[in-house]
């Protein structure tokens, strides 16, 4: 009864805490972010593509609050071992954003990585996961995007390293590692596991960072999710498979959809870096049924052992691709 009173008061004080930090959050966001509640059962196809923006990491990436930049306009610099990408402006200024893409166009770079223009998109943008959204979320997204008010914003030059500048080695890339099919459900996964599945895999594209990469940039297929040493900005991303020693095992599903809503851990302990922002600006929007949903497909995935060391200072140049 003690150790409940403590995990209790823990998680109270962390509640707290994080409505204050939500407060602040919210007296602090972009005046270029439209006033759209997300709701996932809107009638408003725009309401749900707020939602969907939430749910897909959007806004974490697309604005670089660091420079003081609108929402959604992009300018932030992406960092990895090959280099840095800008992230691009998805604003509908028809120069320098979306404005002049229609709807096909729109689910063409969602769903095959390619431009309009039939330019192949690096896969810092997770066209790899989001080629699996369901086409109703894109449209619903793209009306969302289409209510931001237009921002100029020229996009930025990524800086990256030979030959990974050269775009057109992106095509053996593709062939070898892009898979255009769906996550595919199990049979006799029942309706809050195959939602969870969606949120995680496609929507939330978790594996993009929890999953370490080869020396090609690809993710590893045995180790799904069980953390890497260098993940974004070359900082270490814990395991979130439910193996008890290494990951997740000893957190509840109410423990772990408590941390999706407001980066508080079971220990009381608050999260930083990059999961921080994802909980800010996309996590803590999500219902409280797609927060479940996610953390019980979490702790139905295998257990895998791989204890995720500090990210040593500085992380090392690429070679033999190691944890990456």
């Amino acid at each position: 009864m003690e150790g409940f009173n403590i995990r209790f008061t823990h998680r109270l004080a962390c509640l707290l805490l994080a409505l204050l930090a939500s407060a602040l959050l919210a007296a602090a966001a972009p005046a270029a972010e439209p006033m759209i509640e997300p709701d996932p059962a809107s009638a408003d196809p725009a309401a749900r593509g707020a939602y969907v923006l939430r749910a897909a990491g959007c806004a974490t990436c697309h604005t670089d609050v660091a420079g003081g930049g609108a929402f959604l306009a992009g300018g932030r610099m992406l960092s990895s071992p090959w280099g840095a990408i800008a992230a691009p402006n998805i604003t509908p200024d028809p120069e320098t954003g979306i404005g002049g893409w229609s709807d096909e166009d729109f689910v063409r770079a969602l769903r095959d990585g390619k431009s309009p223009e039939g330019r192949t998109y690096y896969p810092a943008f997770p066209y790899t996961a989001y080629a699996g959204m369901r086409r109703e979320d894109m449209l619903d997204l793209k009306a969302y995007l289409d209510t931001l008010e237009p921002v100029v914003a020229p996009n930025r030059p990524h800086a990256l390293r030979f030959p990974f500048n050269v775009r057109l080695f992106l095509h053996p890339w593709r062939w070898l590692f892009f898979d255009r099919e769906p996550v595919s459900a199990d049979p006799g996964e029942d309706e809050r596991l195959a939602r969870g599945r969606y949120l995680v895999e496609t929507l939330g594209h978790c594996a993009e960072c929890h999953t370490p990469r080869n020396m090609l940039g690809s993710l590893k297929r045995g180790p799904h999710l069980a953390g890497s040493r260098f993940g974004p900005g070359g900082v270490s991303v814990p395991n979130i498979t439910p193996d008890r020693e290494t990951g997740i095992g000893s957190w509840s599903e109410i423990d772990l959809a408590f941390f999706l809503r407001t980066g508080f851990t079971p220990y009381g302990d608050d999260v930083q870096g990059e999961m921080r922002e994802a909980i800010d600006d996309g996590l803590r929007h999500l219902t409280q049924e797609d927060l479940e949903a996610m953390a019980a497909y979490l702790k139905s995935l295998p257990a895998i052992r791989n204890p995720v060391s500090p990210t040593p200072s500085p992380p090392p140049a690429i070679s033999s691709g190691g944890d990456w």
